[in-house]
Order: structure tokens, then C-alpha cells, then sequence
């Protein structure tokens, strides 16, 4: 199995009038869309919704200069990144048709690079 990265994109103003049914009808869509997963023969990894493009904090690093840290969001965009899902699938085909049901306005779907070492995250 491959593992693919669903970046989900989308539009934030959506929280600025949702209310508590709305948030559990959005997570009902999310639930839903894990069994379409697995029914389809693969599984979800990981995930996780991210909070508002607008608490985000952007590290740059320059050439060999002091690294410059900024508030906000890297770019000003109609559409910001709210979350991500790790998919295993037999294969990108599979992929992508389980992007096409993800409950999201964009999904970016990235096969995840494999380095070799399964203990690479770990410090």
C-alpha cells in the first residue's frame, strides 16, 4: 500500500457564521467520508483539522541568513489549508477517487516521499 497526503483547502469564512449544528453536520461529512475509505479498501493514517490560516506563524529560512519569522499565513489566498488526512491505497487511482468524495473544496493529493526509514520523524 501507498500512503498519500490529502491537503484540504477551502474557504475559512465558512466559520465565520457556522453554528454548533453546522460544525457537527461538517463532522458527520468527515466520519462518512473514513468509511468510504476503508469501504474502498484502504485506510486513513492520520489527520487533523488545522485551526484558521490567520494563527498560522511562517518561519523563511534565507541563504545562510538569520531564519525571518512573520505572523499570518505565507500568502494571501481565497483559499487556505484547514486540514490533512494520510491515506494508504493500493494505488493513486485509488487515491484520487477517494479525494473526489473528501468533504473539501480542494483536495491536494501528494504521494508521501518514501526516505527508506521508517524512524525518520523520530528525533
Amino acid at each position: 500500500m501507498a500512503r498519500y497526503v490529502f491537503l484540504m483547502f477551502d474557504s475559512e469564512d465558512w466559520y465565520d457564521g457556522v453554528d454548533e449544528q453546522g460544525m457537527a453536520d461538517e463532522m458527520r461529512l468527515h466520519h462518512e467520508f473514513m468509511g468510504a475509505v476503508r469501504a474502498a479498501g484502504a485506510s486513513v493514517v492520520g489527520g487533523e483539522a488545522l485551526e484558521r490560516s490567520s494563527s498560522a506563524t511562517t518561519v523563511r529560512r534565507g541563504n545562510g541568513a538569520t531564519p525571518m519569522v512573520t505572523d499570518g499565513p505565507f500568502a494571501d489566498t481565497k483559499e487556505a489549508l484547514g486540514g490533512f488526512y494520510v491515506i494508504e491505497a493500493a494505488d493513486l487511482d485509488v487515491a484520487l477517487r477517494l479525494a473526489a468524495i473528501c468533504p473539501a473544496g480542494t483536495v491536494e493529493v501528494r504521494p508521501v516521499l518514501d526516505t527508506g526509514d521508517d524512524d525518520a520523524a523520530t528525533p
